[in-house]
């Protein structure tokens, strides 16, 4: 079985640099990205954060489409949670029609900061629709047809592009997979924030057996995993820059995954209810390029997926660079 490798980039800021540095690297990546043949490149949405500089993935992924040829240029994701289905599915008509058949619009369940930002982000919106729903709606306006007799019926989320853009649901649980079976749509599990392998397997199996056929599509599954290769394994270890995954769990239910224990705490404080921490070792495939195709390939038998969209976070950003080059080259050599 043939394997597709995409890229998301975070538009991390190292130490020492700027964010205008940090777009001008995502802006390299992409471009190198297209020539080295990755079928996607996506950018993620984070608030409030002084190490990532992508708060408005919309903004960004037009100034890629701009400046790139070919490659599907995407979100990953953006955080429906905060935003009018309706004005989404209208920057993506835009950039659908700018781009035609090269726009990805990949849809997190997270919130993409702490409880702060999410009350900014919402501040004077009463009586907000359910995440669900709101998915359902997303899907309506950009196929077309939005909710057929109800109050808007008949609306359109114009400009109307000729190839509508890709919606894919992002999660890293069971519940987001048999979200995105019910629908129909593609489906992404995020390993490198959810890091269990086995959680991950078991979420893409039930994605497959519950797939809804009624929307007229196939499954499409899609493992977004931290990796970093380098030309020996022993490089690529001394690469893995030393973090924890620390989820909070919040007394009410809601639980988010964070990079510190200190943004933990401080999502708990903000939250303003009783909370619980637990911290986990991320999970980072590296290595060598032979390494890292074989621990690749070994997972997509066990969780048959189509595609792997890899992240990789590590400075100095030529390092980051070759990391993808040889990633490339690893998959080329399955091809050839």
């Amino acid at each position: 079985m043939s394997v597709a490798i995409s890229i998301l980039d975070q538009s991390p800021i190292n130490p020492g640099e700027t964010s205008t540095e940090a777009f001008a690297h995502t802006l390299v990546l992409a471009q190198r990205a297209e020539e080295l043949g990755f079928r996607r490149f996506w950018v993620s949405e984070h608030h409030d954060s002084e190490h990532l500089a992508g708060s408005s993935p919309e903004v960004l992924i037009s100034y890629l489409l701009a400046k790139t040829n070919r490659i599907r240029i995407g979100s990953g994701g953006i955080m429906l949670q905060h935003y009018s289905p309706y004005k989404v599915a209208e920057n993506f008509h835009v950039l659908a029609s700018l781009a035609p058949g090269r726009v990805d619009l990949g849809v997190g369940r997270a919130p993409g900061g702490l409880p702060r930002s999410t009350q900014a982000l919402q501040r004077g919106v009463e009586n907000p629709q359910s995440l669900t729903d709101k998915i359902i709606e997303l899907r309506q306006h950009l196929a077309g047809n939005p909710d057929e007799g109800g109050p808007l019926a008949g609306l359109k989320a114009t400009p109307l592009p000729e190839i509508e853009p890709e919606l894919h649901l992002l999660g890293a649980s069971n519940s987001s997979a048999e979200l995105a079976a019910s629908l129909g749509l593609p489906y992404v599990f995020s390993l490198f924030i959810g890091g269990d392998e086995q959680a991950a397997v078991e979420a893409v199996q039930k994605y497959r057996e519950q797939f809804n056929y009624a929307h007229g599509s196939s499954p499409q599954a899609i493992l977004a995993l931290s990796a970093i290769v380098a030309d020996t394994d022993e490089e690529a270890e001394s690469l893995i820059v030393p973090h924890k995954l620390v989820k909070v769990y919040l007394a009410s239910g809601r639980k988010v995954t964070l990079g510190t224990v200190e943004q933990a705490e401080e999502y708990g404080r903000q939250a303003g209810e009783p909370y619980t921490i637990e911290e986990k070792e991320p999970l980072v495939t590296a290595g060598s390029k032979e390494t890292v195709r074989g621990k690749l390939l070994a997972l997509q038998e066990a969780a048959g997926v189509d595609e792997f969209i890899v992240t990789t976070n590590i400075a100095p950003f030529e390092k980051r660079v070759r990391s993808y080059e040889l990633l490339s080259e690893a998959f080329a050599e399955v091809t050839a």
